[in-house]
């Protein structure tokens, strides 16, 4: 950080917990602001622009895409926004993110039936790569009705 409280890229990344490369992304798409630049042209990064980051940071940690991230920042600089409309961004990713959990709980259980049908020994047979290469369907399984050996 320089004597104006400035930082360059590489240390509004360490301080921000974003990559170089995710800063230089959210710039083009246009998630955060391009930054002021020096006369050498490199970008520089206030204090702004690292809490910026950090909310980015998180709200990517919960899994929120691109776009939901650019509407929660554009909530977020809204300070007269309604809280109502936060909710229901959160709500919606809620929903995606169940439906995703019941996705990946579905495969998991084709899976571990394939691995179960699988006798893992020196034949060459195996239902996992057979299922793989679509000679033998594995059974639909729901996540709902998975229950333990």
């Amino acid at each position: 950080m320089n004597e104006t409280g400035a930082m360059n890229i590489g240390e509004a990344a360490a301080a921000s917990g974003v990559s170089a490369k995710m800063i230089r992304h959210y710039e083009q798409v246009g998630l955060i602001a391009a930054p002021p630049r020096t006369e050498a042209g490199y970008r520089r990064y206030g204090g702004n622009e690292i809490h910026q980051l950090r909310f980015i940071r998180r709200a990517r940690d919960l899994g929120f895409s691109i776009a939901e991230i650019g509407a929660l920042v554009g909530l977020w600089n809204d300070r007269g926004r309604p809280s109502r409309e936060v909710k229901a961004l959160a709500q919606a990713h809620i929903r995606d993110l169940e439906a995703k959990a019941r996705s990946l709980l579905a495969m998991k259980a084709t899976l571990e039936h394939l691995v179960h049908c699988c006798a893992g020994d020196d034949r060459p047979d195996c239902p996992i790569l057979d299922e793989l290469a679509g000679q033998h369907p594995a059974p639909p399984h729901r996540a709902t009705t998975m229950r333990g050996p």
